[in-house]
């Protein structure tokens, strides 16, 4: 850990459509007004740039990566963001290039406040659920990336990356080590996320007594698609400190690492690990 100073982080929610254009220009806008109200890290959702009108939409719009220069008009976008407001911005999810010409990466990528790309995280587990007529398979049309986790270095401290699906997983939270926030980017269901989202959001904030920011898709899109939305931050005692319900807004909070710092004091419970 850093300077002991609160630092506001911000997740954007979107109800994002099958534009590429138009999402870029609703992004850019919340963006724009969670760096106004002095957030100096923001997070995007997964699908962020496209809710295609099918699983293949993707496939169609995905992007070479290039870490010294954005390869396409996604990744130009986030560059180009982050340097404008000076933040880091953790663009949610873009699709990258795999070796299968019909799948994609679903890829997380940091930029810093100069904009240069400062990590990337390939989603490691891939969402398959079949309830009634609802039916999702994303290795259908995506390749899993490398199981292991992606850290960064934050003014405030440590910062680790998730993507949707990874949060059933804990495992992958605790590999990442000593982080102070965790963010995880998604595009929860209605139906898996009104039972599940924020009891295992608390969690995972309260097994690794650290912040967690995760940005959302949030209401009913142009492919029929209804996601739970409900992006927050929360502390790492468990609770909410911001929370944005459902449609587009933001939910802006401070990290504070002397509450990071009480709560792992009173309560060692990572010093009390055995396994």
């Amino acid at each position: 850990m850093t300077d002991s100073a609160p630092f506001l982080v911000a997740a954007c929610q979107t109800v994002s459509g099958t534009h590429v254009e138009a999402n870029l220009a609703a992004a850019g806008r919340l963006v724009a007004e969670a760096a106004a109200q002095g957030a100096k890290l923001v997070a995007l959702p997964e699908y962020f740039c496209l809710m295609g009108a099918s699983d293949d939409d993707k496939v169609r719009v995905r992007e070479p990566f290039d870490a010294a220069a954005p390869a396409g008009p996604i990744q130009r976008f986030l560059s180009e963001t982050a340097a404008k407001h000076g933040i880091w911005l953790v663009g949610g999810t873009v699709p990258l290039a795999a070796d299968d010409p019909a799948k994609v990466l679903n890829t997380t990528l940091v930029y810093g406040p100069d904009g240069a790309v400062a990590a990337r995280y390939d989603k490691i587990h891939l969402f398959g659920f079949r309830k009634g007529e609802e039916s999702y398979d994303e290795s259908r049309t995506i390749v899993a990336g490398e199981p292991q986790p992606a850290v960064f270095d934050a003014p405030f401290g440590r910062v680790g990356l998730s993507i949707c699906y990874d949060l059933r997983f804990p495992e992958l939270f605790r590999a990442m080590g000593d982080v102070g926030l965790i963010v995880l980017p998604a595009a929860f269901t209605h139906t898996t996320g009104s039972a599940h989202w924020e009891v295992l959001l608390r969690a995972r904030a309260v097994e690794n007594q650290c912040y967690v920011l995760a940005s959302a898709q949030g209401g009913k899109h142009e492919n029929g698609r209804r996601t739970w939305g409900h992006s927050m931050l929360i502390d790492p005692w468990g609770n909410i400190v911001s929370v944005k319900p459902e449609g587009e807004g933001i939910a802006i909070g401070a990290i504070d690492l002397k509450l990071i710092e009480a709560t792992r004091g009173n309560l060692p419970a990572l010093r009390h690990r055995r396994m």
